[in-house]
């Protein structure tokens, strides 16, 4: 069975920044992604954002997934969000709670994702195939692994279809991640997120952020590196292109990367796995 790939993008904040995305998808359709999906902001600060982005991506001939959280919001707000969706041509969710905005209190219909899940469900029937976040190296604010392990379980309990995961660069904690949900009675495909290293302090910096661990060995190579950029691509080529080999060769169900809105690194690992015609 060929491997899945998909492709992440997050919405532009200028028109010079949606014209370098509009760029950087053409280049990456040639890899014929199943679908790219859009990301969405705290608060639905980028809510039209992502909805025009993934209507460009609509246009373009290529299935979209839309981010969608639901942190704050009401039923009825949630409902007709999912219902333009629906009618822009949207076949796909990725159904997230979302980062709560400074300032609100909790608050709004939904506590967590398996209710965001559970509520598109309950009101659209299988009009949208939906994907949940996994965390092979467990959320950040979760209690312990097992608790966190637990909450996958019920968000694909309550009808989600597949997962995708937060990054990493130990293969280990996505094989365990994976044995463990299956022993939960999990069975839906959870496909690994991957991230190309191209910026080295951004990486770090997001790493910490988000709770992904940076072997120490990676640290320490790119810090050593300095501002030497073509060293941390080049280095950064190497270690992405091994995870995502070693993935494949596992048997994963596919890939997805975070372009962060650029072509090159993808291209370039997609190239090295044979997974893209050469480009002259």
């Amino acid at each position: 069975m060929a491997l899945s790939l998909s492709f992440e993008f997050f919405p532009p904040k200028t028109p010079e920044g949606a014209a370098k995305l509009r760029a950087a998808r053409q280049r990456l359709y040639a890899a014929r992604p199943d679908f790219c999906s859009v990301t969405y902001g705290a608060g639905g600060s980028t809510q039209e954002g992502t909805f025009a982005t993934v209507a460009e991506i609509l246009a373009e001939g290529v299935s979209a997934a839309a981010h969608f959280s639901c942190i704050g919001a009401t039923r009825e707000r949630v409902r007709a969000q999912l219902s333009q969706l629906q009618a822009m041509g949207v076949k796909r969710l990725v159904a997230l709670r979302g980062d709560l905005p400074s300032g609100y209190g909790l608050g709004g219909a939904f506590t967590y994702a398996r209710d965001l899940v559970a509520f598109i469900r309950a009101e659209f029937g299988d009009a949208f195939h939906i994907e949940v976040a996994a965390y092979p190296e467990m959320h950040p604010q979760a209690r312990s692994p097992q608790a966190d392990l637990q909450a996958f379980a019920e968000k694909v309990r309550a009808g989600a279809d597949s997962a995708i995961t937060q990054y990493f660069f130990n293969t280990d904690a996505y094989f365990r991640f994976v044995d463990d949900a299956h022993a939960l009675g999990v069975d839906v495909p959870i496909v690994p997120g991957i991230m190309p290293i191209t910026n080295a302090s951004q990486l770090l910096r997001f790493s910490d952020a988000c709770g992904a661990e940076v072997p120490r060995w990676i640290r320490l190579r790119l810090q050593s590196f300095g501002d030497d950029v073509a060293s941390i691509r080049a280095f950064g080529l190497d270690v992405v292109t091994d995870l995502c080999d070693q993935l494949r060769t596992a048997g994963v169900p596919g890939l997805h990367f975070y372009t962060m809105n650029q072509a090159d690194a993808t291209l370039a690992i997609l190239q090295r796995l044979d997974l893209l015609p050469a480009v002259a």
